[in-house]
């Protein structure tokens, strides 16, 4: 059993089955023992998968343009910052360089306070610990994680907390029988961090996901977990040695902007924001004119373009005044 998996155990013998929030939570973020947090590199070719800010340096050029673009539209204000969550390696530091850039570890829960910027992140909603559900009987009952023969297993247990019912039933189509769910309270609380921290700028989030309408394509639910570049579908298996996931209902993350003065003013693939980024100058600087150079960058343009471009979607927010009204902030 692996170290992540005995601490899991542990808990299990004292108290029972657990939440499989707290499966995940302690796979991926113990202190120790978590997959995100142990010694070794989970990213790319030696690690267990690759995220668009491994191809470097066109998607770091591109980037930088896009955010350019958003900063041009708040006239350039001298003390813009981009705030990247989740930031891994900071491999976006350099790209980012011409703003003040500050990385924030999941860890931390921590924002600088009254930003003007970009909020900005890569896969990181799709990484937050999740409840899990199964509708039944006219009810979602709770799928928590139990131990038999040394083995972790699905167990149902009672009806889901009240805030995790409200999520199902607001944030996706009525439940059907049978049909597996994920509510990602963590995000909310994460867009209630920015909406606070936030005074005028945007939130760029990029991931892979689904809108309210889009979530029937998915009823046995989107958990996911990967280890050496391959996808596999127990994600009970080997605790704190492989990556878990699950797909972003982007519906969750614009209503909650919106309960924090957060408007939603672009939504579409990475490949239309990539194209539009690169339109003004034609792809040159991103793509150079160094020696031997260009058609490696060439190379990581059409992956960015035709491979996690159609895959992965930007969800573009912004704040526009910092008036405040009982938590929440007006447009």
């Amino acid at each position: 059993m692996t170290p992540a998996g005995e601490v899991l155990a542990a808990e299990i013998a004292r108290h029972g089955p657990v939440p499989f929030h707290r499966f995940m939570e302690v796979a991926l973020y113990h202190p120790e023992h978590g997959y995100y947090r142990r010694g070794r590199d989970p990213f790319g070719k030696e690690g267990d998968f690759y995220t668009a800010e491994q191809i470097q340096p066109v998607f770091g050029i591109l980037m930088a343009a896009f955010i350019r673009q958003l900063f041009r539209k708040m006239d350039e204000p001298h003390n813009f910052s981009v705030i990247e969550l989740g930031a891994g390696r900071s491999e976006m530091a350099d790209a980012f360089a011409e703003w003040q850039y500050c990385p924030v570890d999941i860890a931390s829960g921590q924002l600088p306070g009254r930003l003007t910027g970009v909020v900005f992140s890569n896969e990181f909603f799709d990484a937050l610990p999740v409840h899990v559900a199964v509708y039944r009987d006219g009810a979602f009952l709770e799928q928590r994680v139990a131990l038999k023969q040394d083995a972790f297993v699905w167990q149902t247990g009672g009806p889901v907390a009240a805030e995790v019912d409200e999520y199902l039933r607001r944030h996706f189509p009525p439940p059907e029988q049978g049909r597996w769910y994920e509510a990602n309270l963590d995000a909310l609380r994460w867009m209630e961090r920015i909406g606070h921290a936030l005074v005028h700028g945007y939130v760029v989030t990029m991931d892979y996901g689904f809108t309210r309408a889009e979530s029937i394509r998915f009823p046995a639910g989107t958990l996911m977990g990967y280890r050496g570049h391959m996808a596999r579908e127990n994600v009970l298996e080997e605790p704190g040695e492989r990556d878990i996931t699950a797909h972003v209902n982007f519906t969750a993350l614009e209503d909650a902007g919106v309960s924090w003065g957060l408007r939603m003013e672009i939504f579409e693939t990475l490949a239309k924001i990539l194209l539009r980024a690169g339109e003004a100058d034609q792809f040159a600087a991103a793509l150079g004119r160094g020696p031997g150079s260009e058609l490696r960058r060439r190379m990581q343009l059409k992956t960015l373009l035709f491979g996690m471009g159609e895959t992965f979607r930007v969800l573009v927010q912004r704040r526009e005044t910092e008036e405040q009204i009982g938590g929440k902030r007006l447009k």
